[in-house]
């Protein structure tokens, strides 16, 4: 089964997410011949300079119990899981459209899990910006692209406008948050589901021989 799964590298539960995958395809890997990460912005109107974390957390949950609760449970999931989030670090929320290319492109090498992850320990462990072009050429160096030819792309629109359709076509099918999981193209899983939903789903729709 090919499986596409729809992030945004500045979600927390995206990171979640991504590291419930990982643990369901260290049981059911040998089902799935493609994994494919396709791109979603919660906040597509970010500044390039980004926006202040705190700042933004204030405005938008303020002192919401739910807000506490959501974060308390990230923060005790997190370390099983291999994440240390550090939601107290100064850290700016960047417009990740550049990122997302960074994402696309490093399917060229196989290697877009590794990329998606590498951004989102950037982010939620060191607090780094993901707008910085170094941090996006140095992922990118990572996973096997060529650097310099990294900082070219990025400092033009090269792909800008598939990227924006993609985040189009996932609104269009009803998709409003993210991570969401797209089993063969017809079967959608939403939210950071626990690796025990994501292998029950595997073995439904590839029952083993």
């Amino acid at each position: 089964m090919e499986i596409d799964v729809v992030i945004d590298v500045v979600c927390p539960w995206c990171f979640i997410g991504k590291r419930q995958l990982d643990a369901a395809l260290k049981e059911r890997g040998d089902r799935v011949g493609a994994v494919r990460y396709r791109p979603y912005q919660l906040n597509p109107d970010t500044p390039a300079a980004g926006v202040d974390r705190a700042d933004y957390y204030a405005r938008k949950f303020g002192d919401s119990p739910q807000y506490k609760a959501a974060r308390d449970h990230m923060e005790t999931l997190g370390p099983s899981l291999g994440i240390a989030f550090d939601f107290d670090r100064p850290a700016r929320i960047a417009n990740t459209l550049d990122a997302h290319r960074v994402i696309r492109w490093a399917f060229n090498t196989g290697r877009q899990a590794d990329a998606a992850d590498a951004l989102m320990k950037a982010y939620f462990e060191d607090g780094r910006f993901l707008g910085d072009h170094d941090l996006l050429v140095s992922v990118a160096e990572g996973v096997g692209l060529d650097a310099n030819i990294v900082r070219d792309l990025l400092a033009g629109d090269s792909d800008s406008d598939v990227i924006r359709g993609e985040i189009d076509n996932a609104r269009t099918i009803g998709i409003t948050g993210v991570p969401f999981f797209i089993f063969d193209g017809r079967h959608g899983v939403p939210g950071a589901q626990d690796a025990a939903k994501l292998i029950k789903v595997m073995d439904e729709l590839s029952p083993a021989a």
